[in-house]
């Protein structure tokens, strides 16, 4: 923080001298002049704390100097005490508060009236320079919140913009290619009636398996899109015994990873209300994502438990866990871990499962640790709404 700045006038080099010597402390520092046109030029210059102003001076009095003071901008809010080793009359003393004084002095000065005095003015100073401090900062701190929120807002339209023009893209797109996919498989399904070399029937395989595959990622799109743009993905809930549904999805991956091997693990006593559909779209991401990023030679684990009116159902995978920071976004949309090549994929399955939980009241949750990386899903049961017959 500054100094403080006294101005002391006095025509006689030692009194300025002694006044120095009796104000001096931290903080404050004494411009000195020895006649009132000096001191005019500092107060052009210095933003004055106090001026201490002798009145008997040569050419230019202090009465004289008070009242060109009260005449300048810079220094007519400059308090004045004077002092003087005059007589004390009141009429003398009425034309030095006339000219702009707030008090006098006696000569010889007791010291400790004179700092007591001046103290008081340099408190108060000090006080201004703070809350002109604190002012500035203020100002400044509230202009850099001016700024971030118009970039704030910007940033917010412009991202929402975006997340419109692509999730409407997402939609055109995802339903206009389900014509020409159809078509493509049709074709292949009428292609492998006809008699064929060998060559010719893997190459049909290889269309349908194709095709199959981007009627999966058109699938995913597609329940993205009516997530994001039509408050969630629909569930139609019925009772129905969970198993049957389990093992079948579980039949359909191990035909398409023959090496691999899935443990199951079920528990299930009683029927579940789920909605069939979404619970094995949920289950087949959950064993795809494991069969794809799990050790090749470790099985992957399937377990389902009803239990106290809950169902509990994980998927657990041996091999390299989860890099923490991808956990924080594991159920973002687009999301994925490390692919090879022939990976394929939107970054849509997990976000889409975990739709899927939400939509049934449940959670979808996920842990990894050097030696298992699991999901789980907790879904309850008791009280849950039926879809209508």
């Amino acid at each position: 923080m500054q100094s403080v700045k006294f101005l002391l006038v006095d025509d006689l080099e030692e009194n300025l001298l002694s006044l120095e010597a009796l104000l001096r402390r931290d903080g404050l520092e004494c411009l000195m002049a020895r006649s009132g046109e000096e001191a005019l030029e500092l107060l052009l210059v210095h933003d004055v704390a106090l001026a201490m102003v002798d009145v008997q001076m040569p050419q230019m009095d202090g009465f004289q100097l008070a009242e060109f003071m009260r005449g300048a901008v810079r220094a007519r809010h400059v308090p004045i005490i004077f002092l003087t080793a005059g007589s004390g009359d009141k009429q003398r003393r009425f034309r030095g508060y006339e000219a702009g004084a707030v008090d006098f002095i006696q000569k010889p000065i007791e010291p400790d009236i004179l700092r007591s005095k001046a103290n008081v003015f340099f408190e108060l100073h000090r006080q201004r320079q703070q809350l002109a401090a604190q002012r500035d900062q203020l100002e400044a701190h509230a202009k850099a919140l001016r700024a971030m929120e118009q970039l704030t807002r910007r940033e917010l339209a412009h991202e929402q913009e975006t997340a419109r023009l692509r999730e409407q893209f997402i939609a055109v797109l995802g339903h206009d290619l389900r014509n020409p996919l159809a078509s493509i498989g049709g074709a292949a399904r009428l292609l492998r009636k006809e008699p064929l070399s060998d060559k010719g029937q893997h190459v049909i395989r290889l269309m349908e398996a194709s095709a199959d595959r981007m009627a999966g990622l058109i699938d995913d799109v597609m329940d993205f899109a009516r997530g994001r743009l039509g408050g969630g993905i629909a569930v139609e809930r019925r009772a129905h015994d969970l198993e049957p549904i389990l093992r079948q999805v579980v039949e359909e991956l191990e035909a398409s990873y023959p090496d691999r091997v899935v443990e199951c693990d079920f528990q299930l006593p009683t029927p579940a209300p789920v909605d069939p559909g979404r619970l094995s779209q949920l289950v087949s991401n959950l064993l795809a994502n494991a069969l794809t990023y799990g050790a090749d030679q470790a099985p992957v684990r399937l377990q389902a438990v009803i239990d106290d009116e809950e169902l509990n159902l994980s998927v657990a995978n041996s091999g390299a866990p989860i890099p923490k920071a991808a956990m924080e976004r594991l159920f973002h949309p687009f999301v994925r871990g490390e692919v090879q090549p022939s990976q394929g994929g939107l970054g849509l399955g997990l976000h889409i499962a975990s739709e899927i939980a939400k939509a049934h009241g449940g959670e979808l949750r996920a842990s990894s640790c050097r030696n298992e990386t699991r999901f789980t899903l907790t879904i309850p049961l008791a009280d849950a709404p039926l879809a209508s017959s």
